[in-house]
C-alpha cells in the first residue's frame, strides 16, 4: 500500500519548483519582493514559509558559545504552515479580538491579543546615536597573503578566505532619513576569522572632525538636527554645525571632504572606506609596523552631482540602499580591494613630518602607497534587516593576533565607546550572542548571565584558577594563538590634559586636499560651501566661516564670499603651497560598468527589435536595463514582448547612469498636468512627445550623463534641446554601435566637459 502523501509537503514542494523557476536565466530585473510572483487571489492551501530569494542568506549558523552547528539556515527561521502563538500553539484567528460579544468588550483573558500588541509594541529598539540609517551585506575576504610580512593574523594569509558582513551608513541622519544627503558615511566590516572576529570600523573619508574622542558628544550634538525642532534632519546646513566647526578649527580639514563630491557618493558600491586611525600590526617574529587601512572600491570612486542627490532624496530616499540589493540581486557583486599604507613603528609615530596619531591628518598616497593585500566580495543580501543590519554591533576593540592599536586620542575613547552604546541598544552584555554577531572561533569566555543570555553553560567554576572544572579555561601562550599587546614604550611624562603641538596645524592639510581637486572639482566644493552657509541664519557664523576658508585658498574664500553677499576676509594664516595629490581627486580615470543602470525609452511604435537587442547587449555587458514606458506591461506582440520595468510617470532621471532613445514618445494617457505635475502641456502639443521624457533627458544631459539615441529617438533629442555632438551623447544608426559608444563614455562616469568652470 503506497503511503499517502502529506499535503502541506507536496504543496512546499511545488512553491519550490516555482522559486527555481522564478531565479533561471531571464529573470535578470532585480527588485522583485519575493521568491515567486504573487497570486491575484489570497493563497488559501497550506505551504511552508517561502524559501528565501536566490540573493538573500542569513546568518551563518553557530552557537552562542562559537561552535559551527551544521543547522541549515531554514531551521532557525519561521517553520510551519500554520499561524502559531510565540509558544507553538496553532491560532485559528487573528483577525478579532476575544470579545463579550460581537459587539461587547475585549476579554481580559485574550492571551493571542495581549501576546502580539505586547511584541509589537517592543518591536523597535533604540536607533543608534550615529549611523543608524544603514544598509549591509553578506561576503567573503580573500586575502592575497601580501601582508603577511607585516601582520601574523591567520585571515590575511594567502588565499584564506573569511565571511565578512559590511554595513554602510549615514552619520547624522535617523533611520527614517534619506541616503543621499550630504553626510559622511559610515563602512564598518566584521571579519568572522577563525582567531575571533575583527571589526574593521570605518569611513568613506579619512580623516575626522576632532583629534580627541572627549570631543565626540560636541561634534555630533552641533550636527544633530536643532533640539528644538529637530530640523534639519540628516544635513550639515544649519547654525549649530557651523558655529562648532568655524570655532573648534581641527575640523577643518573633515568639514572640506564633505563640502566635496564625497559627500554625496554616487553609491555604496562605488564609495571609498577608510579605518581613520593608525593601527600598528605586528608579525610573525614580533615586529611591529604602524599602518592606515583603505578599501578601493572596484567600480572607481563617484558621487552624485547636487541637484541629483537633492532629487532623489524626494522621490527615492532610499536611493543607496535600493542600489546595493539590486546590485547584489542582479548578480554584479560589489568588490573592494583592502590596502595598507605602512610606516616604520618609530617612538615618534610620525611620517614624513605627518602627526600619524592625528586622525585629522592623511598621508598622501604618492608619499606611501596603498598596497594591495585581500579582495572583498559583497556575494549576498540579508534575509532580515532588523535581525542582522540592525542588530550587527561593531567595536574597535574587536582585534586578532597581529592587529593592535595606537594612542591616537580618538581611536583610545571609541575603544570604550562603542562598547558602552551597545548595553543601551541591545539590552545588556550579551549582544555578542546575537547571531549576526556571533564568533566563528571557540568561545570559554566565563562571563555568565545578563539580559538575553542564550547559550547554556556547564560547569561550575566559571573562575580562575579553579580545580572542580578540571582547571579549564586554561590561558594561552603567544605561541597557541594569544592575542598580546604589542610591548610599546611611553614616554616618561606628566599626568595633564593636552594636545601635542603637531595636533595644532589645521590648514595646510585642507589646502593640500583643494590643491588636489580638478577645476569641476572646486566649483562643486564653492557651491556647496556657498549652498550650506546660505541656509544658516547667523550672520556671525557666516563670517567666522569665511575667515577659517580664506586661510585654505584666497579663491575658495572669495567665491563664496560672493555667493552669500559677504566681504573676504584675508587669510590670518600662512599659506602654503604642498605638491598636490592626485589619488584625491576622482575624475580622469576609466573604470568598469558592472551593474549600471541603463534606462532604454520606448513606446508601442519605437524600433522595437532594436529595443530586444540593445536590452541583451547590456544584459551581455555586466549591467542591468529598465525599459521605461508611457504605461506599464509590455512593448509588442504577445508572442515576443518587450516588458516594461518603469513609465514615464515613476521615472527619474536620477536612477540612471545612461539612457538609450529609441523613438519619440506621443504623450501618455496620463501625460497631462493635472494627473502629473512632471507634464507640461506646453511640451506636448508643440512637440508631440511626451514632456516627461523631455524632462528625463534634460535632467539626465545636465548632469552629465551618458545619451544615446537612434531612429525616431534623434528626434527627442532635438526637442530636449540635445546636440547630437554634444559630448558623452552618441547617435548612430544601429543601436548596438550607440550602446558600445555609450559605454565608452560612461566608463569615464559623466561627460565632465558639460561642467564649465569658472574662468
Amino acid at each position: 500500500m503506497s503511503e499517502k502523501k502529506n499535503p502541506v509537503k507536496a504543496a512546499a514542494e511545488k512553491v519550490v519548483e516555482k522559486v527555481q523557476d522564478a531565479v533561471a536565466p531571464g529573470n535578470d530585473i532585480p527588485g522583485a519582493p519575493g521568491p515567486v510572483p504573487p497570486p491575484v487571489d489570497e493563497p488559501t492551501s497550506p505551504t511552508e514559509p517561502l524559501p528565501p530569494k536566490h540573493d538573500q542568506r542569513g546568518p551563518d549558523t553557530y552557537s552562542p558559545t562559537g561552535q559551527e552547528t551544521g543547522t541549515p539556515q531554514q531551521d532557525v527561521a519561521q517553520r510551519g504552515a500554520y499561524l502559531t502563538t510565540a509558544q507553538g500553539a496553532r491560532l485559528y484567528d487573528t483577525d478579532h479580538s476575544l470579545k463579550a460579544g460581537a459587539r461587547g468588550p475585549v476579554l481580559l483573558q485574550d492571551h493571542h491579543l495581549r501576546e502580539k500588541i505586547t511584541h509589537f509594541d517592543h518591536e523597535r529598539i533604540p536607533e543608534r546615536v550615529v549611523h543608524a540609517r544603514g544598509a549591509a551585506a553578506h561576503g567573503v575576504f580573500r586575502a592575497y597573503g601580501t601582508a603577511s610580512t607585516v601582520s601574523k593574523a591567520a585571515f590575511l594569509a594567502k588565499d584564506v578566505e573569511t565571511p565578512v558582513f559590511v554595513r554602510f551608513s549615514t552619520v547624522l541622519g535617523s533611520r527614517g532619513s534619506a541616503d543621499t544627503v550630504r553626510d559622511t558615511r559610515g563602512f564598518a566590516t566584521k571579519f568572522y576569522t577563525q582567531e575571533g572576529v575583527f571589526d574593521l570600523v570605518g569611513n568613506n573619508i579619512p580623516v575626522f572632525f576632532i583629534q580627541d574622542a572627549i570631543k565626540f558628544p560636541d561634534v555630533i550634538h552641533a550636527g544633530k538636527p536643532h533640539p528644538d525642532r529637530e530640523i534639519p534632519q540628516a544635513q550639515s546646513a544649519h547654525d549649530t554645525f557651523w558655529d562648532f566647526v568655524t570655532l573648534h578649527t581641527e575640523a577643518t580639514h573633515h568639514t572640506l571632504w564633505n563640502m566635496s563630491d564625497r559627500g554625496i557618493p554616487r553609491s555604496y558600491r562605488m564609495m571609498e572606506g577608510f579605518g581613520v586611525h593608525t593601527f600598528r600590526l605586528v608579525n610573525a617574529e614580533g615586529d611591529s609596523t604602524l599602518v592606515k587601512f583603505h578599501w578601493k572600491p572596484k567600480l572607481g570612486v563617484h558621487s552624485l552631482v547636487w541637484e541629483e542627490a537633492q532629487i532623489a532624496a524626494g522621490v527615492d530616499p532610499d536611493f543607496h540602499r535600493r542600489d546595493l540589493a539590486d546590485a547584489i540581486e542582479a548578480g554584479a557583486f560589489p568588490q573592494w580591494e583592502l590596502g595598507i599604507q605602512t610606516f616604520p613603528d618609530t617612538p615618534e609615530q610620525n611620517f614624513a613630518g605627518i602627526d600619524l596619531l592625528d586622525p585629522t591628518k592623511i598621508v598622501p598616497e604618492e608619499m606611501a602607497p596603498v598596497q594591495p593585500i585581500g579582495l572583498l566580495t559583497l556575494n549576498a543580501n540579508p534575509s532580515n534587516y532588523f535581525a542582522e543590519t540592525e542588530q550587527v554591533a561593531f567595536h574597535l576593540g574587536h582585534l586578532v593576533p597581529g592587529i593592535d592599536v595606537t594612542d591616537d586620542p580618538l581611536l583610545q575613547g571609541r575603544l570604550f565607546s562603542y562598547l558602552d552604546t551597545q548595553l543601551t541598544r541591545l539590552g545588556g552584555p550579551n549582544f555578542g550572542q546575537l547571531p549576526i554577531n556571533r564568533t566563528h572561533a571557540p568561545v570559554n569566555d566565563m562571563l555568565r548571565d545578563g539580559m538575553h543570555q542564550t547559550a547554556v553553560h556547564r560547569g561550575v567554576a566559571p573562575y580562575r584558577p579553579n580545580s572542580l572544572d578540571g582547571g579549564c579555561p586554561f590561558l594561552a601562550g603567544e605561541d597557541t594563538g594569544a592575542f598580546v599587546e604589542v610591548p610599546a614604550e611611553i614616554a616618561a611624562s606628566v599626568k595633564e590634559r593636552k594636545a601635542p603641538a603637531s595636533f595644532d596645524d589645521h590648514y595646510s592639510q585642507p589646502r593640500l586636499f583643494w590643491l588636489s581637486m580638478t577645476p569641476t572639482e572646486r566649483e562643486h566644493i564653492i557651491a556647496a560651501y556657498t549652498f550650506e552657509l546660505g541656509k544658516c541664519y547667523e550672520q556671525a557664523v557666516k563670517e567666522r566661516a569665511l575667515t577659517v576658508l580664506a586661510n585654505i585658498d584666497t579663491e575658495l574664500c572669495t567665491q563664496v564670499a560672493a555667493g552669500l553677499g559677504l566681504p573676504a576676509p584675508a587669510a590670518e594664516a600662512r599659506l602654503t603651497d604642498p605638491a598636490p595629490s592626485p589619488a584625491l581627486s576622482q575624475l580622469g580615470q576609466t573604470w568598469p560598468l558592472d551593474g549600471r543602470i541603463i534606462g532604454i525609452v520606448a513606446d508601442a511604435d519605437s524600433d522595437l527589435d532594436g529595443v530586444r537587442s540593445v536590452r541583451q547587449a547590456v544584459l551581455d555587458g555586466g549591467m542591468v536595463p529598465l525599459v521605461i514606458a508611457p504605461a506599464g506591461g509590455a512593448l509588442g506582440p504577445d508572442d515576443d514582448p518587450v516588458t516594461v520595468q518603469r513609465t514615464f510617470t515613476t521615472a527619474r532621471s536620477i536612477e540612471f547612469d545612461a539612457l538609450l532613445v529609441a523613438g519619440a514618445p506621443a504623450p501618455g494617457a496620463d501625460g497631462y498636468g493635472a494627473r502629473d505635475a512632471k507634464v507640461d502641456d506646453r511640451v506636448a502639443v508643440s512637440t508631440g512627445i511626451d514632456p516627461r521624457v523631455v524632462l528625463l533627458l534634460t535632467e539626465a544631459f545636465r548632469h552629465g550623463k551618458a545619451i544615446g539615441a537612434w531612429s525616431d529617438g534623434l528626434e527627442t533629442l532635438r526637442t530636449a534641446g540635445i546636440v547630437p555632438d554634444a559630448a558623452g551623447v552618441v547617435t548612430a544608426a544601429d543601436p548596438t554601435a550607440v550602446l558600445e559608444a555609450l559605454t565608452d563614455a560612461l566608463a569615464r562616469h559623466r561627460a565632465w566637459e558639460r561642467f564649465t568652470p569658472a574662468v
